[in-house]
């Protein structure tokens, strides 16, 4: 339609403040979120038998196991650990599985042979996502006692925050849990011929609360209660255990019977205090940022309903980095848009121009954030990221079209304002359309991509298909119509001229071209073998996770009092905010043993040292002071990823074998061998060791003579050391056990237990060592297994080295270990998942730069046109590559994004200069159309290269939190910017008038 943009500028006008309004709605319902809500194809099965041996959970727990969930569809591999009484078991699906139904299958699969398992073993089957790690802390401290804090928690604070909108648990541990403790007497008891066994039946006896039925009388319905509930501690003590002729024997008068806390196997410390922790775990389909706000504004209601002296004091809040990190993006974001108007003005010195670029931008984003919405994105890392990196394509597409349309008045400045518009959007749409096709297409490729790295790289890639398709509609139908509403003034203005001197130089000596193409060759053949290399880019997240393990068997009071050093050392770390430690449990779900578990330490946010510093502070001074304490320190989000993935850790090395102990030996020599490679820190040989056992092997023969039978005799033996709970107490909203113990039971050591005795039927005292044998044995390692093949697993983090070199001289290292028959070493971690994404970016960026020269075959239908275009495309991969190198950036699947990126970027602006060219007056010749093209379209480069940069420069910089997650992608961008404009300005015209495709048409190579 003639003049379609005046046409109908008021309708487009109006739907242009649509798109505004549209996006402000959409900004206030997008959620917010670290990371895309991705589910990470990975089921985890822990199965607890209770104390049982290792090899014995081996055969009749792991192996049933393993065989039944081998059946699972959508399964790749299975990694199992076996402990002392727990199994644990990681099973890897494939990307494409649908989890929910994988779940299922598992869950019916365990189910199935649960009767065929060691009685009493619980099964417990979790998916693995993000949203099952906590992602708000809370410690609870006051001046009351643990019992009374733990009781505050669990039934003030956790129902008062579980009601806010998106939380799907809130965990309470630590603490102390009240009980009552019928502490024996076994001298009165003897004297007196009473057994634990009767005490114990009488209090289970006595202590009944049941329904007998209902009576019916007169048409009304009565509950029929037998109550003789225990209801405090007078009516425990007046308990009646003997009733007869001679003597009523009280429970009192054979036990002490107190009110205490109940032992603990784990024991929980937050800031220096032993205090309960609460931690929110949210639904996941949750807004983080939502669920931050709700929690926080139940914690102040809670600061007027808790006791005086009790308050809710938070240690972890991720809604603070990801607020953060998406407040730095966004930041990053108007910083490079403010610098890319000032570059418009620079250049244009018109306000009307950059007014325009000012509202064009911003409704680019208001679209693209309304799309964002509509196919269920959130706002996270990778969306904004996206965005914030294609702002200098946005500001490319508007520039362009601001320059022609504001030369275009140049050249006309009589000409109506609608003339101009239809001109300079009639002459340069192909070339909108195929540039914009041209980095639009690089990222379709990305579809091939697989693992962690292509579940969030995908994200990035598909939020900038979106972007960038955006910023072609918007800069195609409404910003035209900006200029007819805000029109330039009519004035007369000496067209923009440039000085064609310096461009027939260049094509006069093409020897320069082409020694500017050959060092692009050298520098990408020589270049990527000297720089580091990684995986995914790395955030200085601000928060510490520190494992611990001390040595096997070490008691938990033991433990306890070594990680009281490591607290100190923590409290007087300057750049410390707080901190939590949880000791026999852990974040996340896994099986933990009593002798280790870790530390979650918050980081304040104006500090002089990076997190990795402050770790390696930490981690020095805890080397020094405890050497036997094993250490591994790690960033949350990196450490709930490995979690989520296959290692927590960047460096794994597996090491296959039939027999457990040659796998332990060679274990313990790799580990040695990692440990002295440089840039190695927190080497593990992967052996865990359970603490010692003491085996009784009770006589059966002697114990039948005796009237007692096996279980008799265990049931006395648990009363002597963990006490068993015969009964309980109902109490308000809670229900408190009755456990029935030997007194100073948590001090009994070897020897006092092999000097102990137990309790005849006539109550009688016989020594165990009588009726048992009793043996010490060492302690036995947990057994690792992957697809039902033992395996040894070593394991390190990188301690301020890359991951490439650090595994190159791993492997040199490694290779001097030999390795018996049938024994194989492999590399996992993140260095398997970097060679795999590596293969797979080269294929995406092979298939990247076919899909460009595709759509300049079809746009110029000049094969030789093409292949010159898409070898300068390729050859701006040498300006990514000088930038990694000057910068000391890895290679990774970030910068290697970045150089897939320039591809299409190059593209795009030959595309123009190419338009321009064919477009030249008939009766020019080859080189002055040339010529002209390269004058005509300097500006607009110049503008256009230099506002990308600009606006590329802050997360380059990676000012603010989480920007380094994009700033070797902006480096690489920036790198192949800079190389673009001599390749573009110089390289290109060189091999276009070589080529011959100056000729008149029909004469070029087609």
């Amino acid at each position: 339609m003639e003049h379609f943009h005046h046409y109908y500028k008021k309708p487009l006008l109006g739907f242009l403040i649509l798109v505004f309004m549209g996006g402000i709605f959409s900004y206030t319902k997008l959620k917010t979120g670290l990371f895309p809500d991705i589910t990470f194809p990975k089921i985890k099965v822990i199965a607890d038998a209770g104390q049982q041996p290792v090899d014995k959970m081996m055969t009749t727990v792991t192996i049933p196991l393993e065989n039944a969930i081998k059946r699972t569809e959508g399964l790749d591999y299975i990694r199992t650990t076996t402990s002392r009484g727990s199994v644990e078991i990681n099973i890897f699906l494939n990307w494409n599985t649908d989890i929910d139904k994988a779940m299922a299958q598992v869950q019916a699969l365990t189910q199935e042979i649960n009767g065929d398992l060691l009685p009493n073993t619980r099964i417990d089957v979790q998916k693995m996502n993000p949203s099952i790690l906590p992602v708000m802390g809370f410690s609870l401290e006051g001046n009351r006692s643990g019992i009374e804090l733990k009781k505050i928690a669990q039934f003030q604070v956790r129902p008062f925050l579980a009601a806010v909108p998106g939380v799907a648990d809130i965990a309470v541990i630590g603490g102390k849990t009240k009980e009552y403790q019928v502490v024996l007497q076994p001298s009165k008891m003897s004297a007196l011929g009473i057994t634990p066994q009767q005490i114990s039946a009488a209090v289970a006896q006595a202590n009944i609360l049941a329904s007998n039925g209902y009576i019916n009388d007169h048409g009304r319905l009565y509950l029929n209660l037998t109550k003789n509930a225990v209801e405090n501690l007078d009516n425990l003590r007046n308990l009646i255990v003997v009733n007869n002729p001679h003597r009523v024997i009280h429970l009192a008068d054979v036990a002490d019977v107190i009110i205490t806390a109940q032992k603990e196997y784990i024991r929980i410390n937050a800031n220096g205090k032993d205090v309960p922790l609460i931690a929110v775990i949210k639904q996941p389909d949750a807004n983080l940022i939502e669920v931050n706000d709700g929690v926080m504004a139940r914690v102040n209601a809670l600061s007027k309903i808790l006791p005086a002296g009790v308050h809710l004091r938070p240690y972890y809040k991720q809604a603070d980095f990801v607020n953060d990190s998406i407040k730095s993006i966004q930041d990053v974001l108007w910083i490079g848009l403010v610098l890319a108007i000032l570059v418009v003005i620079v250049f244009l010195r018109s306000w009307q121009s950059s007014l325009v670029i000012l509202i064009t931008i911003p409704a680019t984003l208001a679209l693209s954030i309304t799309v964002l919405l509509l196919v269920g994105y959130t706002f996270n890392i990778m969306t904004l990221g996206a965005i914030a990196a294609a702002i200098g394509l946005m500001i490319d597409d508007a520039v362009i079209v601001v320059e022609q349309i504001y030369r275009s008045h140049e050249e006309h400045p009589d000409e109506e304002m609608k003339v101009v518009v239809k001109k300079a959007i009639t002459y340069l749409f192909p070339s909108m359309l195929g540039s914009s096709l041209s980095t639009i297409v690089i990222f379709i490729p990305f579809v091939l991509m697989s693992g962690v790295a292509g579940a969030y790289f995908k994200v990035l890639a598909f939020s900038m298909i979106i972007t960038l398709s955006i910023s072609f509609f918007v800069t195609w139908l409404l910003l035209p119509i900006l200029f007819i509403h805000i029109p330039l003034r009519k004035r007369k203005v000496k067209p923009h001229e440039v000085k064609e001197g310096w461009i027939k130089f260049f094509l006069g000596k093409p020897v320069i071209s082409f020694a500017f193409m050959m060092i692009c060759i050298a520098l990408i053949i020589i270049i990527p073998g000297r720089l580091e290399s990684g995986f995914l880019p790395s955030m200085d997240e601000g928060a510490i996770v520190l494992d611990f393990k001390s040595p096997p068997g070490t008691t938990l009071e033991e433990t306890d009092r070594m990680l009281k050093q490591v607290d100190a050392i923590i409290q007087h770390t300057p750049e410390v905010s707080s901190f939590s430690r949880r000791l026999g449990t852990q974040m996340g779900f896994f099986i933990t043993e009593p002798n280790d578990g870790d530390y979650l330490i918050q980081l304040k946010k104006q500090r002089d040292k990076t997190t990795n510093e402050v770790s390696d502070d930490i981690r020095t001074k805890i080397e020094g002071m405890l050497p036997q304490l094993t250490v591994d320190f790690g960033q949350v989000i990196g450490d709930m990823l490995g979690d989520l993935m296959e290692s927590a850790q960047p460096i794994e090395i597996k090491i296959y074998g039939d027999d457990q102990k040659t796998l332990q030996v060679l274990s313990k020599k790799a580990a040695d061998l990692v440990e002295s490679v440089n840039g190695t820190a927190d080497v593990f040989n992967g052996i865990t060791i359970a603490g010692p056992e003491i085996n009784v092997n009770p006589d059966e023969g002697k114990l039948a003579q005796l009237g007692l039978n096996p279980t008799d005799f265990q049931f006395q033996l648990q009363s002597q050391l963990d006490g068993n709970v015969i009964s309980s107490v109902i109490e308000k909203e809670q229900s408190v056990d009755i456990r029935m113990i030997y007194p100073k039971a948590a001090q009994t050591s070897l020897q006092q237990f092999q000097a102990a005795s137990i309790f005849l039927p006539g109550g009688q005292l016989k020594s165990l060592s009588s009726v048992a044998q009793i043996s010490v044995e060492p302690g036995v390692a947990e057994i690792a297994r992957e697809n039902q093949k033992m395996m040894g697993v070593i394991t390190a983090r990188l301690n301020n080295r890359d991951l490439g070199s650090t595994l190159k001289d791993i492997q040199s290292k490694l290779a001097t270990l030999n390795l018996p028959g049938g024994y194989h070493m492999e590399y996992a971690g993140d260095y398997a998942q970097q060679q795999q994404a590596f293969k797979e970016l080269l294929t995406i960026l092979i298939s990247s730069s076919v899909l460009v020269f595709i759509v300049l075959l079809v746009l110029f239908r000049h094969f030789a046109v093409a292949a010159i275009i898409i070898l300068l495309a390729i050859l701006g991969a040498a300006g990514c590559l000088t930038a990694l190198l000057i910068t000391n950036t890895p290679l990774n699947v970030g910068s290697y994004t970045g150089i897939i990126m320039i591809i299409g970027i190059i593209a795009e602006n030959a595309i123009f200069t190419y338009h321009q060219y064919e477009t030249g007056a008939p009766e020019w010749t080859g080189e002055q159309k040339i010529t002209h093209a390269i004058a005509a379209r300097l500006r607009p480069k110049l503008m256009t290269a230099t506002g990308a940069i600009i606006a590329l420069l802050p997360l380059a910089a990676g000012i603010g939190t989480g920007a380094q997650m994009h700033q070797p992608l902006a480096i690489a961008v920036i790198g192949g910017l800079l190389f673009a404009l001599p390749l573009l300005l110089i390289v290109l015209p060189t091999l276009l008038k070589l080529n011959g495709s100056y000729k008149k048409t029909g004469e070029g190579v087609r």
